[in-house]
């Protein structure tokens, strides 16, 4: 078993956590990751009313006793979201672990930290962490240029990322972008994080409420089928490479602003990629992870082989590599 400051801080058993994906992480992936000893994450606005995610955080019990916890991402919106409505509604649900991302979260933990909850906040940049930690978040997610979604726009990948982040706070540290096996857990360990995070491989597993043509399609695709999209207005994310990203870029080559773009990149449209299993039907997260992804097991089973791999590299290959003299 591999015991660091994120297992001891979570009271989790794997120093894993599972990405905060909207629509995907429902109660039952979050349930079979916190079962499999990891850390399970639901997001807070898949649900279109904080009363909506009070109940997927009962149904989530009723699946696991495990810990838990709530993704809140807060970013600019047409339509004005209640953030601390949500933050509320997982607080009174008695949620102990929250995930912000996006925006500075500071508004928020005064009533977090007076609740007793663990704030991790997600960042893509040293300076970010380092403003995280000021602020008074416990853990910091450091995501890497490799990751799905939005990873900044400084282009710094984990190999750099996660040791300067290292060498500036003093919080934990959860390595992000580009995980999928034991290998990378290994690796980020030694870089200085103390657990990973993990959204695209989790997709290919079996309890993953999307449709199963995504998940054969992910372990069909290699590390050239993702994209960049939104550079041009300094947004970027990382997206499966399909039509509608090709024609995003195209309008973005163009000149186009959001007025054009928003259209495309509409979360409903990428909700119908999960659902219907249209991997065409509009824009979808996906890291370059998906080159390490072949096979769509259970949670449990995917857990238990990232650790075991883990510990084996730590035990047996890098000791046997050491020689006296």
């Amino acid at each position: 078993m591999l015991r660091t400051r994120l297992t001891d801080l979570l009271g989790i058993r794997h120093p894993i956590i599972q990405g905060g994906m909207q629509w995907v992480s429902r109660a039952e992936l979050v349930a079979a990751v916190s079962n499999a000893g990891a850390l399970g994450i639901l997001t807070a606005l898949t649900h279109p009313t904080p009363e909506g995610l009070v109940r997927e955080i009962q149904k989530t019990r009723e699946l696991t006793d495990q810990p838990f916890g709530v993704n809140i991402t807060i970013l600019p919106t047409l339509k004005p979201v209640p953030y601390e409505e949500y933050v509320q509604a997982a607080i009174e649900a008695g949620v102990k672990i929250v995930e912000t991302a996006g925006r500075n979260p500071e508004p928020f933990l005064p009533a977090l930290k007076k609740a007793g909850v663990v704030v991790i906040h997600k960042c893509t940049s040293v300076r970010h962490a380092v403003k995280a930690e000021k602020i008074g978040c416990d853990v910091v997610s450091i995501d890497g240029f490799e990751c799905a979604g939005h990873p900044g726009e400084d282009d710094v990948p984990g190999l750099v990322l996660i040791p300067r982040t290292a060498d500036t706070v003093n919080i934990p540290i959860v390595a992000s972008g580009g995980f999928a096996d034991g290998r990378g857990l290994a690796a980020a360990l030694a870089l200085g994080a103390d657990g990973i995070n993990m959204g695209t491989r989790f997709l290919a597993t079996r309890e993953a409420p999307i449709h199963e043509r995504i998940k054969e399609l992910l372990v069909e695709a290699d590390e050239r089928q993702t994209t960049l999209i939104l550079r041009s207005l300094r947004n970027t994310a990382r997206v499966f490479r399909n039509r509608v990203a090709e024609e995003v870029l195209r309008l973005e080559g163009e000149g186009a602003g959001i007025e054009t773009i928003g259209p495309l990149v509409s979360g409903k449209r990428g909700e119908r990629v999960w659902s219907e299993g249209d991997p065409e039907a509009g824009i979808w997260a996906a890291g370059l992870v998906v080159g390490l992804i072949h096979d769509v097991p259970p949670v449990a089973e995917l857990v238990e082989r990232i650790v075991g791999e883990a510990e084996s590299i730590i035990r047996q290959r890098l000791p046997g590599m050491l020689v006296s003299g």
